[in-house]
């Protein structure tokens, strides 16, 4: 758990200073200023509302305790379990089966789950789902991939600019010498094209950083790692042949991947190998006397 946490900071550290280094080449100081403040715009207001958008687009709606109490029973006993107050409660009308959770913090959060999950998963295994959806609400995940969000964004924004600023002969600005080397225009190309997609290999490594993270607070919360073992081996074969409707933006919030995605390179994919994970949580729960 310490080395998913270091790597996730160290990770969200090379997305600064990649953001720092780029801004200064793109646009000196005020397009770096610029950049920042146009993404720390549009992703505060996606970071207040994530919840409600999330839900929205994944055609969840809020279930009471009279309607699902065993789910609810599970969720708040997992919940006090993490020391978090009990997150609300969605189901998403899909027989796939999966799940997420959503909400800038734990006061404020939700967790939806599919009802093909409710008539997949024996007990055990839909605890080990939902602990580690409630371990992406205790870490704090959403404000995590946010601050990710936000310096992608920037990057992007000021490789936008220095594309603009070829066409208008430079309006960044720079000395004449500069001007008219052919090399700086070489360079700035390549970061035009780099830049965006240096940022969105470190966001979508943050992304499997904190799967791998909630796996193990997950595993830590319902004291079973391999019920969240079993389950994940489930949902991906079932995801694999029923996979789900979904906006591919909101493919990483799932517990599972819900696209095929096949012939994605794992470098581009928001959540690590199901094999790796599974892999993981067996090797906790020996560790833990919990498997021969």
């Amino acid at each position: 758990m310490v080395t998913n946490t270091l790597k996730t900071f160290l990770l969200l550290a090379a997305l600064t200073a990649l953001f720092l280094v780029i801004g200064q080449a793109f646009g000196g100081r005020t397009g770096l200023i610029i950049a920042l403040v146009l993404a720390g715009a549009l992703n505060f207001f996606a970071y207040w509302y994530s919840d409600k958008l999330a839900l929205k687009m994944a055609g969840a709606r809020p279930v009471s305790p009279a309607e699902a109490p065993e789910l609810h029973q599970i969720v708040a006993k997992l919940a006090a379990q993490a020391g978090i107050p009990k997150p609300k409660v969605y189901v998403i009308p899909t027989e796939t089966p999966n799940a997420f959770a959503t909400g800038r913090n734990p006061e404020n959060a939700a967790v939806a789950v599919t009802a093909g999950l409710m008539h997949l998963l024996d007990w055990d295994e839909l605890e080990g789902v939902l602990a580690h959806e409630i371990a992406h609400i205790k870490n704090r995940d959403i404000l995590v991939s946010t601050i990710a969000a936000v310096l992608a964004g920037a990057i992007a924004y000021l490789a936008d600019m220095a594309q603009w600023s070829l066409f208008f002969g430079g309006i960044f600005g720079g000395n004449d010498e500069e001007d008219h080397n052919p090399l700086s225009y070489v360079g700035l190309i390549l970061m035009i094209i780099l830049a965006p997609l240096a940022a969105m290999l470190i966001q979508l490594a943050i992304s499997r950083s904190r799967e791998y993270l909630a796996d193990a607070t997950g595993a830590k919360i319902c004291r079973c790692p391999l019920s969240l073992a079993r389950a994940l081996e489930k949902l991906e074969a079932w995801n694999r042949k029923l996979p789900m409707q979904v906006n591919p933006a909101q493919a990483q919030m799932f517990i599972v991947n819900p696209l095929k995605g096949r012939g994605l390179a794992h470098l581009f994919s928001t959540h690590p190998p199901i094999e790796d994970r599974i892999r993981r949580l067996v090797e906790m729960a020996r560790k833990e006397g919990l498997a021969a």
